[in-house]
């Protein structure tokens, strides 16, 4: 499942959208002190009043909103599971009848309150429906609707919500003309913040892909490995953060632990470089150990060889097949800037440009000296120029 197939469906999630059918929705109210169900209520989702159905569009889609191994993880399932929740939510798929769904999921609900303590209410809400992906791109001119051609995807998407208590109040009663205290026990289901779901089956080519789910957890690089695991009896997966962790150790495995900014300026360029060149392409561009090699000997790392580039695979990741996704490596937010936090300041810089910076040793201390191309002016009085 790429980005654009997860873009595709998000898009779908808003009313009256003509390539989108929901039909039922379930909610599963949870007590955290028991950790057992105290409500649950489904409905047929058109028979929900039009405000909920728009909290609930916009909760389904911030729930698949994030990037991929960062917030959406797309799993497989394990091969050997007892009572494999696989199973229980292919018969949801694909059976017909409203109640064979809901008890499937209150079945599915069992296993997240096995073996977990909720610290606040929680609400676990399941919607089954289908969408539409359209075979070809639109064409305005022709005659035929895009709607006729598009293959049909039946799905169920869950989401975990928790609730939090509504704040005490002092209000102004118009009527009696006084000052009330406003008191109100009902919580407030956090539907615009969703912890984690999933989203089943996952897609692969415009074809769903029932031995795979799409995660969704909603605190980047956390999943949650219990519900994972114990409860979709899927296989983890590594974030985005531990794939960066990996490169990075394999670096120093072979370059040290120190390296000039113009070196990890070149590094970070070469990754880039990477990513441009496969723009287009369905799949992400991985780096091996042969691709992290070139990235090494281009960007200036003395010594480097595919064997000992290899063994640093082998060592630090255990797998010296193992292929990384170029987007992990590179710092996350490269358009942007890198932090470098000092107990005196705190500097912004683009990786592109890390190679104007460095760090000296003057009269004993360590200092960072930043290349500059004009006068710098601060609160309006430019800087003298010091000859060290």
């Amino acid at each position: 499942m790429n980005k654009k197939e997860v873009a595709h469906i998000r898009k779908q999630f808003k009313l009256d959208h003509d390539l989108l059918n929901l039909y039922d929705i379930l909610n599963v109210y949870i007590m955290k002190d028991s950790s057992e169900v105290y409500h649950w209520e489904r409905l047929p989702f058109g028979m929900v009043d039009r405000e909920k159905q728009e909290l609930y569009m916009g909760n389904f889609k911030k729930l698949l909103t994030g990037e991929l191994d960062h917030k959406l993880f797309e799993l497989k399932f394990q091969e050997e599971a007892e009572e494999p929740t696989k199973v229980m939510l292919h018969q949801g798929l694909v059976t017909g009848d409203p109640e064979e769904w809901q008890d499937l999921m209150l079945m599915l609900v069992d296993k997240m309150l096995a073996d977990t303590k909720y610290e606040k209410d929680t609400v676990i809400t399941f919607v089954r429906g289908q969408y539409h992906r359209p075979t070809k791109a639109r064409n305005d001119e022709a005659e035929e609707s895009e709607k006729n051609e598009t293959f049909a995807h039946q799905f169920i998407l869950c989401s975990v919500n928790s609730t939090e208590q509504q704040r005490k109040n002092l209000m102004f009663d118009y009527v009696e003309r006084e000052f009330k205290y406003n008191v109100i026990v009902d919580p407030i289901v956090k539907l615009s913040s969703p912890e984690q779901g999933f989203f089943y089956p996952s897609v692969t080519d415009n074809y769903s892909d029932v031995n795979r789910i799409l995660y969704c957890t909603g605190k980047s690089n956390f999943p949650d490995p219990h519900f994972i695991e114990q409860v979709l009896n899927a296989e983890t997966s590594v974030t985005a953060l531990e794939e960066r962790a990996y490169f990075e150790d394999i670096v120093k495995e072979l370059a040290g632990e120190q390296l000039d900014t113009t070196t990890i300026a070149q590094v970070y360029e070469q990754i880039q470089q990477v990513i441009e060149d496969a723009a287009g392409e369905e799949e992400p561009p991985t780096l091996d150990f042969k691709d992290v090699e070139r990235v090494l000997k281009v960007s200036g790392v003395e010594n480097v060889t595919a064997e000992k580039v290899e063994l640093a695979f082998e060592t630090i990741i255990d797998d010296r097949n193992y292929e990384m996704k170029a987007s992990s490596v590179i710092p996350k937010f490269t358009t942007k800037s890198i932090k470098i936090e000092t107990k005196v300041a705190t500097i912004s810089v683009s990786p592109q440009d890390l190679r104007y910076l460095k760090q000296v040793n003057y009269q004993g201390k360590r200092c960072i000296m930043i290349e500059v191309d004009e006068d710098v002016v601060i609160e309006g009085f430019t800087l003298s120029t010091e000859i060290l």
